[in-house]
């Protein structure tokens, strides 16, 4: 039996008038590559922050390694969960290597200093990154897409089991998008971890995600093997447009008719 490391039940969420979602059923296990889709404005960055254990659901249950929320203090929730936000501030100064080393913060006592396995493996997820030769610029004279690769960093250092990232490709051109995805696959296959991750572009999803959650409006939400959800009837209701759907060497896409 797959090992589950998040799952909701009966899980409401709303967002002032709105309705994200209204009983949610999900179970994110080990192994599993997820990817949230839905239209702008739908709350796919507040399910995200929900099921992060940032906000409280409107009702249901969510429950992080078999224990709910809100029995679990927010160092350990940082320990075993680690999320990527849609946008990164620096509001002071600091060196990429500085920024990337915060990602081991959880995992330090109380005014304990960084060790050097963490400075390790602050090291190693820059290079992973292909941002070594970066590591002593300050981050706020870095571009948008090489600011978006140092959170990815930053975020991989901090080693949890479960990675939420919100539209990771922002400002990203298609080289590293497809690195920073495929990187995103290897996690969850070679080392057991889970990854939801927020995406706009359906092909991008279908190539690299095993499982899809869908938002469909009204608190509607479909969840499933990606065989089973990018259905292209279902593409077009969620998205409002006729699509032609081809069958490409990488799998199934679709594009605007």
């Amino acid at each position: 039996m797959p090992e589950s490391l998040l799952r909701c039940t009966g899980v409401d969420i709303e967002v002032g008038d709105v309705t994200v979602a209204l009983s949610l059923e999900l179970d994110i296990q080990a192994g599993q590559c997820w990817c949230l889709l839905g239209c702008n404005g739908i709350g796919k960055t507040t399910l995200l922050h929900t099921l992060a254990g940032l906000r409280v659901p409107a009702a249901g249950r969510i429950d992080l390694n078999g224990t709910p929320f809100k029995q679990l203090k927010r160092r350990h929730i940082a320990r075993q969960l680690g999320v990527l936000f849609q946008n990164s501030e620096d509001s002071f100064p600091a060196s990429v290597f500085e920024t990337v080393l915060q990602g081991r913060h959880p995992h330090l006592h109380s005014w304990q200093w960084e060790t050097d396995k963490d400075r390790e493996i602050a090291s190693g997820a820059l290079t992973r990154l292909d941002l070594g030769a970066l590591k002593n610029r300050n981050v706020q004279t870095l571009s948008g897409g090489e600011r978006q690769r140092v959170a990815i960093a930053t975020l991989l250092a901090q080693q949890t089991r479960l990675l939420f990232l919100d539209e990771p490709t922002n400002h990203l051109d298609l080289r590293h998008s497809l690195d920073i995805l495929d990187m995103l696959r290897a996690e969850c296959r070679d080392k057991g971890k889970a990854v939801l991750i927020v995406l706009h572009d359906i092909n991008l999803a279908a190539r690299f995600a095993d499982h899809i959650l869908l938002l469909l409006g009204d608190g509607e939400a479909r969840s499933g093997s990606k065989q089973e959800i990018l259905d292209t009837a279902l593409l077009e209701r969620l998205y409002g447009c006729r699509l032609i759907e081809l069958e490409t060497h990488t799998g199934t896409a679709w594009v605007p008719e």
